[in-house]
């Protein structure tokens, strides 16, 4: 039986999407979705990646590492590298201030070659008002991926 957290949906702004994506053709390896607050998958095996408006789809997956929460300087410090953001001062921008961070690894990141409509993520995912990131059944998942 399949776990009912075995997949974690990441809300990103297409911004950072696009980044993510670019920095992913250059072979990286792991990659890091940084969270401005102290929650994220705790235990999951996948990572789906929501971009937020305009696209409101699904676009990506990616294999789950490990969580990272703690001093936002500290996690620059032992994984900024691995993150889309561009220098120090663009994450510390992002951070706006905060003193803890979550620093959320992956990787084995692809993009959907076949994002699902926008009612298909929304029969799977419900509401996007007041949207959250959260845990999804394999079944679900699979809805979104395949």
């Amino acid at each position: 039986m399949k776990s009912q957290r075995y997949a974690f949906v990441l809300i990103a702004d297409e911004k950072y999407w696009r980044r993510l994506c670019e920095r992913n053709r250059t072979n990286r390896e792991i990659h890091v979705f940084v969270r401005k607050s102290l929650v994220g998958p705790r235990e999951t095996q996948k990572l789906l990646f929501y971009v937020k408006k305009p696209i409101m789809q699904v676009r990506g997956v990616a294999d789950f590492i490990e969580r990272v929460t703690g001093d936002s300087e500290e996690l620059w410090r032992r994984h900024g590298a691995e993150s889309c953001f561009e220098s120090y001062d663009e994450y510390a921008s992002f951070a706006e201030s905060r003193e803890k961070m979550t620093f959320v690894r992956f990787t084995n990141f692809r993009e959907l070659e076949n994002p699902k409509d926008t009612e298909i993520t929304r029969a799977v995912l419900g509401s996007f008002v007041w949207f959250r990131p959260k845990y999804l059944r394999f079944e679900a998942s699979e809805q979104l991926i395949t």
